[in-house]
């Protein structure tokens, strides 16, 4: 295994964290000041600053929920000063560790956005082949025909790029010119909802993610952040094999 690679399923930080830490001498292998192309086996010993790490020393991921308001970039820095989730209040607490977004939600878009202190688990549960599910009501302008939401629950290929077929449903019978839907993705391309809602026709004019995987939005204010508490953490990394 590569040292990086192990230095961060160990915890102490991001594979290019841990690289600066070697880069420093600030890591060993069996006694010996460790290079960036080490390998590590299995009977070696890794020290960080004199501390010994092992894959069973890693502290267990904490993970949180944040309900991210309209009009607020999902990025650590935008060159052109817009707000970012990382500025909002509830993020600027200094007992807080370093996190990391679990997917994205694009600026107009609110909701349930989940952040973690571990680059390998924010990734599994990112990934299409874990297939999370993340449930969406969605409002648009326009209404869908019934071929269009069996097109929509099989799979369709809008300019080039293959969807996955998504469970829409109707919630309520239209009003006015806007239909409330209940979309359930299992991947995330980029602003999925709103190019396959434009592809038939409709415009989205409010999209609030309720749910990513087994944890929900509930009844958390715009702007807040609550940790998961830990037994519900140890439950998803089980069910995820990591």
């Amino acid at each position: 295994m590569r040292l990086n690679v192990f230095l961060q399923k160990a915890g102490v930080g991001s594979r290019r964290e841990a690289e600066r830490l070697v880069e420093q001498g600030r890591v060993s292998i069996n006694g010996i000041l460790a290079t960036i192309t080490h390998a590590v086996m299995e009977k070696d010993v890794i020290t960080v600053d004199g501390r010994v790490v092992t894959l069973d020393t890693k502290p267990l991921p904490r993970l949180f929920r944040l309900h991210k308001p309209l009009d607020v970039l999902v990025t650590n820095y935008d060159s052109q000063g817009r707000k970012t989730v990382f500025e909002l209040d509830a993020l600027q607490d200094k007992r807080l560790p370093r996190l990391m977004t679990v997917g994205r939600l694009d600026v107009n878009s609110e909701g349930l956005l989940l952040l973690s202190s571990d680059g390998p688990l924010a990734q599994k549960m990112m990934s299409p082949e874990t297939a999370l599910p993340r449930i969406y009501r969605v409002r648009v302008h326009g209404r869908l025909r019934e071929d269009q939401l069996a097109r929509l629950r099989r799979g369709v290929t809008v300019k080039g790029i293959k969807y996955r077929g998504a469970q829409v449903t109707e919630e309520k019978e239209p009003t006015g010119a806007n239909t409330w839907y209940q979309i359930i993705l299992t991947e995330g391309k980029n602003r999925e909802i709103r190019k396959l809602m434009e592809h038939f026709g409709c415009v989205v004019n409010r999209l609030i993610r309720t749910d990513y995987g087994p944890f929900s939005l509930g009844d958390l204010k715009s702007g807040v952040l609550r940790e998961i508490p830990k037994a519900d953490v140890e439950k998803l990394i089980r069910e995820l094999g990591l």
